[in-house]
């Protein structure tokens, strides 16, 4: 096992014997994969591609996808914000989100990808727009461009239909039981964006992001075509472990138990894990107490003994009033653990603190 400290990367090296910028594939959804990307901007030895989920039905997204039969704006949005090197002002426009009526819960990003889908015929087309607009580094890719609902079987047996009543469980639980999930599917089954697997073909490293394991992670692994490609791609295979459980998806789950159904929905065993070291401050735990949420146990042996070949574990928590990833710490742990998968560690630089 191998333990990352205070790593300051100068680059991130192809496999291949080329100079160009090594080829960065993220795949998830939501606020770990905005972490992510926006640490990885900053460094200009990648291309970063972008695959997210687009099974979002909660929230404005949701109210969207109902009102005008579009795919769900809300995961490409902030990918587009987080890859955008654009100034503040306009990221935070984009970003931006009304809170009286009647426009209540309205977000002015999702609004512009609806405006540029009905101007430009598709939202691909409004994708690649938007790219321009905010000026990305890289590339957004939806998963898929067919619309689609992700659906849970609970260890009682009931079916929750859509993202958003999934997520919703955990909200309305003031009890603290809840039925565990014991697979997810979509409904209708779905075919996979080309260009998200000719990324995945392409790709020098495939990341996993941190995120809800079942409404923002597995849901690009269900879609067809999206399992093959990685169980086929040679490139290593990341994954950053979620700093906390959630309530009626991940109760009581170690890292090991992450990887595991990580590895069950994608094919394959992550070849390094990139975990949070020290503890979380109990300020900030408590609030996640209430939700019966607790710090993700990094069992180290147990990852071994699954096939990871590297376990780093660094500090990656951000120093705000949310236990969120830091994208600056988080994009360093990448960085030094593929520098380390493709042996070459004389691109790293270590800080000694």
């Amino acid at each position: 096992m191998h333990t990352a400290k205070n790593f300051e990367v100068s680059k991130i090296d192809r496999r291949s014997s080329d100079h160009a910028p090594a080829k960065l594939v993220v795949i998830g959804g939501g606020s770990g994969s905005f972490s992510i990307l926006s640490g990885l901007r900053s460094n200009l030895n990648v291309d970063i591609s972008a695959i997210c989920s687009m099974m979002d039905s909660g929230g404005h997204s949701g109210v969207l996808r109902d009102a005008y039969g579009v795919l769900p704006p809300g995961d490409v949005r902030q990918c587009l914000i987080a890859l955008s090197q654009e100034t503040d002002l306009l990221r935070d426009l984009f970003s931006y989100r009304l809170d009286e009526a009647p426009y209540h819960g309205a977000n002015i990003g999702n609004l512009m990808i609806l405006a540029l889908t009905k101007i430009l015929g598709s939202e691909e087309q409004a994708i690649e727009g938007m790219s321009r607009l905010l000026n990305i580094r890289g590339k957004v890719i939806p998963v898929t461009l067919s619309s689609t609902h992700l659906n849970a079987v609970l260890s009682t047996g009931e079916i929750v239909r859509t993202e958003s009543d999934i997520n919703l469980r955990s909200a309305q639980c003031t009890t603290g039981a809840l039925p565990s999930i014991t697979s997810v599917f979509l409904d209708p089954a779905v075919q996979a964006n080309e260009k998200a697997l000719t990324a995945i073909e392409d790709a020098d490293y495939l990341i996993i992001a941190p995120g809800d394991i079942y409404t923002s992670i597995v849901p690009n692994l269900l879609v067809s075509g999206i399992t093959d490609a990685i169980s086929r791609s040679s490139a290593p295979m990341l994954y950053v472990v979620n700093l906390m459980t959630k309530h009626g998806e991940t109760d009581s789950w170690t890292a090991t138990k992450h990887v595991e159904e990580i590895a069950a929905y994608a094919g394959r065993v992550p070849d390094a894990v990139i975990a949070h070291r020290g503890r979380i401050p109990p300020q900030l735990s408590h609030s996640y107490r209430v939700e019966h949420a607790a710090q993700v146990v990094v069992d180290r042996a147990s990852l071994s003994d699954l096939g990871v070949r590297f376990v780093f574990e660094t500090d990656v928590m951000s120093r705000t009033s949310v236990i969120r990833h830091d994208p600056r710490k988080t994009a360093d742990a990448i960085a030094c653990a593929c520098g380390e998968l493709a042996g070459k560690e004389a691109n790293l630089t270590a800080k000694v603190s």
